[in-house]
């Protein structure tokens, strides 16, 4: 889906929203200049078209205990296997994010575990056991910033 289906209404939307899922419609309507419904009607339209995908809050690992955030790098010995390693994947709760990649990597992860030997177990334990000739980890020490993605700008 490209942008050529947003309007100007849309992306004023989109850009008052993804700072803030829980703005209230009725703020985001005074803001945009048109009715509470209006807005409602707009979120669930951009949500139908696969714009906006749920509404969440953002968990601060930290808080929770988990003191590592790492990257993974999975070789697999048999490539043919992605299929069965990413439903296995699912399955492993550290795992908050997998991706095909290009490069030397057949899938990269994201993890967040308790602490560094911890993360050494689930490696050893829950990773290597899915059939991977090797892993290539880096661990993250803070995260700087994270964002939305960025909302393009409309075509005059």
């Amino acid at each position: 889906m490209g942008n050529h289906q947003l309007d100007a209404l849309d992306i004023q939307i989109l850009n008052q929203i993804a700072s803030n899922a829980r703005v209230p419609f009725l703020e985001v309507a005074r803001e945009c200049n048109v009715s509470g419904a209006a807005i409602h009607q707009r979120i669930q339209k951009l949500t139908n078209l696969g714009v906006l995908e749920g509404s969440e809050f953002k968990l601060n690992p930290t808080y929770l205990g988990l003191d590592t955030c790492a990257y993974v790098g999975l070789f697999l010995k048999d490539p043919s296997e992605f299929d069965r390693v990413v439903d296995a994947l699912r399955q492993i709760p550290e795992v908050v994010e997998c991706h095909y990649t290009t490069g030397k990597y057949d899938l990269f992860i994201k993890m967040y575990v308790k602490s560094n030997s911890d993360l050494m177990r689930v490696i050893h334990d829950k990773l290597l056991p899915l059939g991977l000739a090797r892993t290539e980890t880096l661990i993250s020490f803070n995260e700087v910033f994270r964002r939305q993605v960025p909302i393009p700008e409309m075509d005059e």
